[in-house]
């Protein structure tokens, strides 16, 4: 079990730390219901995003692009992005360096 908190983040969204160290982070993001929402936002980290279930339509910049079991992508850092959940689900996000804020 992580010893980090599950955070709500959003309405039927959480948030768990995984694991964490100055250059790296893993995150858990729980999506409860189909419609609930990711908000557009950026940051300075490199991210790389795991879905393990669910889907996902992300925004990533300009383009819009579906996601499900398996799939994986690297979001630049500056990149706007956010998602809505189509099916509920779990994504695992790593974050280069670390989310203070997270912590």
């Amino acid at each position: 079990a992580s010893r980090f908190p599950i955070v709500t983040t959003g309405e039927y969204v959480t948030r768990q730390v995984l694991s964490d160290h100055p250059e790296l982070m893993v995150v858990a993001f729980r999506f409860a219901v189909a419609g609930a929402i990711g908000a557009l936002h950026n940051h300075e980290h490199v991210q790389s995003t795991y879905v393990e279930s669910g889907r996902f339509r992300f925004t990533l910049g300009e383009t819009e692009q579906e996601f499900g079991p398996g799939d994986s992508f690297v979001i630049p850092s500056g990149q706007r992005h956010g998602c809505v959940c189509l099916v509920p689900g779990k994504l695992i996000d790593n974050f280069t360096p670390r989310r203070d804020d997270f912590l």
